[in-house]
């Protein structure tokens, strides 16, 4: 009986151990598991911090590009904005030079006038066509009223004092117009 003691104690002391062996391994796998939960909570806030940063420098990049075409663009239109009113003048100058006989001055004039004009509109610049048209606060800007008699006439816009301009579908100056009222 001796030896079957001596055979269980080590069985025993083996098991002790199998089972200690057992507890460590559960406890390092426990600890690398944590580990594990943890590198990948740090990995996902990580990937989301950098999918964050990403997304800011895309909005930055999209508002300096767009700021920079609004900067051109306003450049732009106040060179435009400066060249009115030559254009003004080169009109007074027509309407002013069909009642003379200077064949000329009137090609001239008028070849001036259209190359400029030709220019500008290829950079975007329209004319505000007003004589005629219902006043629109959107477009016109009334200087002065005409009493009329016909109900249909009120409203609607009798003379062009300035003409307006749309640069690129905005207004770069309305049209200065007297209404009927």
């Amino acid at each position: 009986m001796s030896k079957e003691k001596e055979t269980q104690a080590p069985a025993k002391e083996q098991k002790k151990a199998e089972k200690k062996a057992e507890k460590e391994l559960k406890e390092k796998l426990e600890a690398l598991e944590k580990e594990n939960a943890g590198l990948k909570e740090k990995i996902e806030n990580e990937k989301n911090d950098y999918l964050r940063l990403m997304a800011e420098f895309e909005t930055f990049r999209r508002r300096s590009a767009q700021d920079r075409l609004e900067l051109v663009s306003s450049a732009s239109a106040e060179t435009i904005k400066g060249l009115l009113p030559v254009l003004d003048d080169c009109e007074r100058a027509m309407a002013l030079l069909e009642s003379s006989s200077d064949e000329a001055a009137k090609e001239g004039t008028g070849l001036i006038y259209n190359k400029l004009m030709a220019y500008l509109k290829t950079k975007g610049l329209e004319r505000i066509e007003a004589k005629g048209q219902k006043f629109d606060t959107d477009f016109h800007e009334a200087v002065a009223q005409l009493p009329v008699q016909d109900e249909a006439q009120k409203g609607i816009v009798y003379d062009v004092i300035e003409t307006g301009y749309l640069l690129s579908g905005k207004v770069l100056r309305y049209a200065k117009v007297v209404v009927g009222a």
